[in-house]
């Protein structure tokens, strides 16, 4: 039996990958992350993660403003080190760019959505959270996964603190105000 080599670009460079590593590493899996300096390789969905993304982009597409434009699974650029990518943003319609772009900015996001997998809880739930109100990020869902239908914990940036603070969990219907008028039927999961 004979064991691939190693990928040479998959050794970290002195201080860690940068942002823009990203786009020039060859053959780099589908929604590869960069996370405190390392690469994050996304593990097979369960079918609840794809359902749930599923649902909610269609949904925020649906009552979107004119102002907003919804993307699933796109990199977001914090800083030099880190470019996560949340499973839905809204991303202000005036910098949505156009079809070679491969990364936003932090400012450009309005809404970042992460739905917990079982293989990347600590990081969707502490670490990603934190990287987002750091970048100034306004709004941040974590959605979880409670008895196969989604639990949306929606978290708001405290200027003061640049920490987020919870303002509601919402179980069968989303109804919001910000960062636009919403209200989301969560258990349209079911019919997907």
């Amino acid at each position: 039996m004979t064991v691939e080599p190693f990928p040479q670009w998959l050794r970290p460079p002195p201080g860690g990958f940068v942002a823009e590593d990203l786009d020039r590493l060859p053959d780099l899996p589908p929604h590869t992350e960069l996370i405190d300096g390392s690469l994050v390789f996304a593990s097979p969905q369960a079918q609840f993660h794809a359902l749930a993304v599923s649902m909610l982009e269609m949904a925020l597409r649906r009552v979107a403003p004119a102002t907003v434009r919804i993307r699933r699974e796109m990199t977001v650029t914090l800083d030099h080190n880190q470019r996560p990518e949340p499973d839905v943003i809204a991303v202000r319609a005036d910098r949505a760019g156009g079809p070679e772009l491969t990364t936003y900015q932090a400012d450009d996001v309005v809404l970042a959505v992460e739905v917990v997998s079982p293989e990347s809880r600590s990081r969707d739930r502490e670490r990603k959270p934190q990287l987002y109100s750091k970048a100034g990020i306004s709004h941040f869902w974590r959605v979880e996964n409670v008895d196969g239908r989604p639990v949306v914990y929606v978290y708001e940036l405290d200027p003061a603190t640049s920490t987020y603070a919870l303002t509601g969990i919402h179980h069968d219907r989303l109804q919001l105000t910000v960062p636009f008028e919403m209200d989301i039927d969560l258990t349209e999961i079911d019919l997907l």
